[in-house]
């Protein structure tokens, strides 16, 4: 785990509201300047202790501007890392079969960690992954409050599954492991939730904008930087 550093504080994710205002009000947001998404399948991955309504916004938006999103169906993020991959890769062959196109996905927080992982067990049928403030690094380095919530969804596995932490071996290798698809991460330095710095890789781009980590996905620079990476994934 690495060393979480106490700056910036966590108060700071109160941003998001004005990240809200600046994005309804950048022309982004009305499609200005988008090169249009021509139908091409996107998958959404809320983040820890999160669902699929705090990616509503991005959802309307890739659908307004072209694309055609889906959500993972995820209502709260909080099971083991292997449960949660189950739909997801039922939700993913679903929307291959329907489009038959190969799929982009966007992950927020710990969604960028199951999208990677998602993409290297299913490499065939995905186009890119994008991560929004995802340790893809080190998934343990986040600040000492969300650890707390992380100890405390290990309990409730455990509990339910009777299963220790164990059974997530597999899946830490897999996070660990080079990409298999062109793999983009989007992070900030002044991210209260998760240390920047866990979200930086060699093996893969990444692509650094100002705001909170709440507020990635509802940031008007990420919006800019998907509606070009989109169309046109990064490649090594």
């Amino acid at each position: 785990m690495g060393k979480w550093d106490p700056i910036p504080p966590m108060w700071l994710e109160g941003r998001i509201y004005l990240e809200y205002l600046r994005l309804i009000r950048d022309p982004v947001f009305r499609g200005i300047d988008v090169p249009p998404g021509l139908g091409r399948p996107v998958i959404l991955i809320p983040g820890f202790l999160a669902g699929d309504w705090t990616l509503r916004t991005p959802f309307s938006w890739l659908r307004r501007v072209g694309y055609r999103p889906r959500m993972a169906g995820v209502a709260f993020n909080v099971t083991y890392s292997e449960v949660m991959l189950r739909p997801l890769i039922d939700a993913l062959q679903a929307l291959h079969r329907r489009t038959g196109a190969m799929v982009s996905l966007v992950g927020h927080s710990r969604g960028g960690v199951l999208a990677k992982v998602l993409s290297h067990r299913k490499p065939e049928l995905v186009e890119q992954v994008i991560t929004l403030g995802s340790p893809l690094n080190d998934p343990f380095d986040v600040h000492p409050l969300t650890m707390a919530g992380v100890r405390a969804a290990h309990l409730y596995n455990v509990f339910r599954y009777g299963h220790p932490a164990s059974v997530e071996l597999r899946f830490l290798r897999d996070l660990a492991a080079p990409p298999r698809v062109p793999t983009t991460s989007i992070y900030s330095r002044s991210d209260g939730v998760v240390n920047w710095r866990a979200c930086l890789r060699r093996d893969l781009n990444s692509i650094e904008v100002q705001g909170s980590h709440v507020g990635l996905a509802l940031n008007p620079e990420v919006y800019r930087i998907l509606s070009h990476l989109l169309p046109a994934p990064w490649r090594a």
